[in-house]
């Protein structure tokens, strides 16, 4: 468990340069696996479950980003006798933005392959299709030239030739994860110590962005040789999990690292969690039931505090931005509030964690 502790803080450490952040997260991001990984569709130690979150971001600009994420993930094909199994998802994400509700809507399908190596330890590999439809009411868009010597009137001319359009394009990618779990066996529970590895990349075949006119170079007006296309993103992941022995504490620090282009957005914290009510070991017929409080901060953009009421088969999270950056001045450090649900119908049971998860 040392070990395994003073890895996590090696991660930290390695990463804590200076960054840059995206517009478009979600704080409670360890609570979207599917965005995280694709290899994590289906890993988990439950049969099947259903995430869904919800952000409000920078509500002083008067014009909030609003993002949504919904997923359904599962295992196929497991039994106790295989080695192996199949997990299947589906993760949908909405971001609307601006005062012309520019929107950007995605639908990916996701399949894993998930190889248990042992009893402490199992890999994941999988990859996502999908995708992406782009719209917004671009005659709501305003321009510096109609600035009237007080303020923007929308009503003036602004001499602009709107020729911006909605599109859509297809996306894939791909990822790995590797996970660890180390059991302490006691009469009421078994402790667990655990941690998952995982690195991913999205938008591996860099679709094109056609919004119309950004296509054009403002310089001769003339279309740019070549389409802007969106750059690959490449996550890096580190998820863990240590039960305190002979407690009823657990800590999950977790790290997130991701780099698109010229962005980078690197999140690290993590919950301490109080079990106030033990699973039974056997059966499954109860599961644990824990209250978490949690600390997080997205490098030069925000500290974000968290809390989670995990009854097992059903969690809610609430997490607030308090943001940081340069823009403060603007947001009067108002970030994000953001919401997230979970269900998830676990195998809980001693029997079936053990056979039908992390192997026999």
């Amino acid at each position: 468990m040392k070990k395994t502790i003073i890895l996590s803080f090696i991660l930290f450490l390695a990463f804590s340069g200076k960054v840059q952040s995206q517009d478009i997260h979600m704080a409670q991001i360890q609570e979207s696996p599917l965005f995280i990984n694709p290899a994590n569709t289906g890993f988990f130690a439950g049969y099947y479950r259903i995430a869904a979150g919800y952000r409000n971001q920078w509500a002083s600009m008067g014009k909030p980003y609003q993002t949504m994420n919904l997923s359904v993930d599962g295992g196929l094909l497991r039994n106790r006798n295989k080695s192996s199994f199949l997990g299947l998802g589906l993760n949908i994400f909405n971001d609307k933005a601006g005062s012309a509700n520019i929107s950007n809507t995605v639908a990916n399908l996701n399949i894993a392959a998930i190889i248990k190596l042992g009893s402490k330890s199992a890999l994941s590999a999988g990859i996502y299709g999908g995708i992406s439809m782009n719209n917004g009411n671009y005659n709501k868009l305003t321009y510096a030239s109609q600035f009237n010597g007080t303020e923007i009137d929308p009503g003036r001319d602004s001499h602009e030739n709107v020729a911006y359009h909605s599109f859509t394009y297809s996306d894939l990618g791909g990822g790995i994860a590797y996970e660890f779990t180390k059991y302490k066996k006691q009469n009421d529970r078994d402790y667990i110590n655990s941690f998952r590895l995982g690195i991913a990349a999205y938008h591996l075949n860099k679709p094109k962005q056609d919004f119309g006119n950004s296509q054009l170079n403002p310089k001769t007006g003339e279309p740019f040789a070549d389409p802007y296309r969106m750059p690959t993103r490449f996550v890096a992941s580190f998820m863990s999990r240590f039960d305190l022995p002979n407690s009823k504490y657990t800590l999950t620090p977790t790290f997130i690292y991701m780099l698109q282009g010229p962005a980078t957005e690197m999140n690290f914290g993590t919950f301490i969690k109080y079990r106030f009510k033990n699973g039974t070991k056997v059966t499954g017929e109860k599961v644990e039931n824990t209250f978490g409080i949690g600390i997080f901060y997205r490098m030069n953009d925000a500290i974000i505090p968290q809390i989670i009421v995990d009854m097992g088969t059903y969690a809610i999270g609430l997490s607030y931005d308090a943001n940081i950056s340069g823009y403060r001045k603007v947001s009067r450090t108002v970030g994000g509030f953001e919401i997230t649900l979970r269900y998830n119908k676990l195998a809980d049971a001693l029997f079936n964690r053990r056979s039908e998860y992390r192997g026999k």
